[in-house]
C-alpha cells in the first residue's frame, strides 16, 4: 500500500530541481531567516513585535501590552535587540523600543491575516 503524499516511483525532474536550486537563497540568508522565525515562534515575542509594529513603546508599555513584568519584558526585548529585530533610544530615564525592520511588520501582518482567513474559512 502506497503512503499518502509519497512518490511511488523514483523520478527526478532535472529542470524543476535546477530551477528550485537556483531560487534558493544563500545558506547564510536561510540561517538568518530561520533565526528570525525562531524568535517569532515564541507567542510572547510575537506579541511584542506586533505591538512595536504599531508604534514605539517604552519598556513599561511593552510589559503592560504583553502582560509581563518589566523585568521579563526587558529580557525579551534584549533577545530581540541582540538579533537586530528591535532597536531602542533613551529619553531621560525611559528606553523606547521600535521595530527595526518594516519587513517583519509585513510578515507578521500577513501571517495574522492568513490565520484569520483560515479561521473564517473553517467557521463558515
Amino acid at each position: 500500500m502506497a503512503s499518502e503524499g509519497v512518490c511511488e516511483v523514483d523520478v527526478i525532474h532535472a529542470e524543476a530541481v535546477r530551477r528550485a536550486r537556483e531560487a534558493l537563497p544563500e545558506e547564510e540568508v536561510t540561517r538568518r531567516a530561520t533565526e528570525i522565525f525562531g524568535l517569532l515562534s515564541d507567542p510572547t515575542r510575537s506579541r511584542i513585535v506586533y505591538a512595536l509594529s504599531v508604534e514605539e513603546l517604552c519598556v513599561c508599555d511593552v510589559a503592560a501590552v504583553a502582560g509581563l513584568s518589566i523585568s521579563a519584558a526587558s529580557h525579551q526585548l534584549k533577545r530581540l535587540r541582540d538579533r537586530g529585530v528591535v532597536s531602542f533610544r533613551k529619553e531621560g530615564r525611559l528606553a523606547y523600543y521600535r521595530l527595526e525592520d518594516e519587513h517583519l511588520r509585513r510578515l507578521l501582518e500577513d501571517c495574522v491575516g492568513h490565520v484569520l482567513a483560515e479561521r473564517g474559512a473553517t467557521s463558515a
